[in-house]
């Protein structure tokens, strides 16, 4: 089986973004070039993880490549919006970032969760510093939207009552 493999090397746009209500979110990593939009679904931890680990890589560059950044290589507000479409083409299993040096492009590598008997799809997505910031930016403001956390059991406080494991499961907690 061939492994189907996309490339868009420069992205015109990149964003994290989620749909849905908090608690019912699903979260998705979008890339654009040209009229090519890519759309792929990941988890909110994923999210999160990529975000924070996009952010040291960042910080790393900056110490041993040293730039400035001009307000014209910031994305607009609108460019970290999800555009359709939104059905993702799959599932991301895999995250792993790269710098191209010669191109000063951060690289994402993302592969597609496997399935048995099927060859995971990979697409990978050339992007600048300042789009890489602003995604990461972006993707921790959209994490911060979701449901607070119960300071008892550190988990998602549901909408419709919380059962804290703290309180046995006995009593709603209070506070929602």
């Amino acid at each position: 089986m061939s492994r189907k493999l996309t490339d868009l090397n420069p992205v015109s746009r990149i964003t994290i973004g989620a749909v849905g209500p908090p608690g019912q979110r699903m979260f998705l990593l979008q890339a654009s070039q040209s009229n090519s939009t890519v759309t792929l679904k990941l988890e909110k931890e994923q999210a999160r993880i990529l975000a924070s680990s996009t952010i040291e890589l960042l910080e790393e560059l900056d110490q041993k490549y040293p730039r400035t950044f001009s307000k014209v290589e910031l994305p607009l507000s609108s460019d970290l919006m999800i555009r359709e479409p939104v059905e993702p083409e799959f599932v991301i299993g895999q995250i792993g970032l790269g710098y191209d040096q010669e191109e000063d492009h951060v690289v994402l590598v993302v592969q597609e969760i496997e399935l048995e008997d099927s060859t995971p799809a990979i697409a990978r997505f050339w992007a600048t510093r300042a789009q890489m910031k602003a995604m990461c930016d972006h993707t921790m403001e959209i994490i911060d939207q979701g449901r607070s956390i119960c300071p008892l059991c550190d988990r998602p406080i549901d909408p419709n009552g919380h059962f804290c494991p703290k309180e046995n499961g006995h009593e709603k907690v209070p506070w929602q």
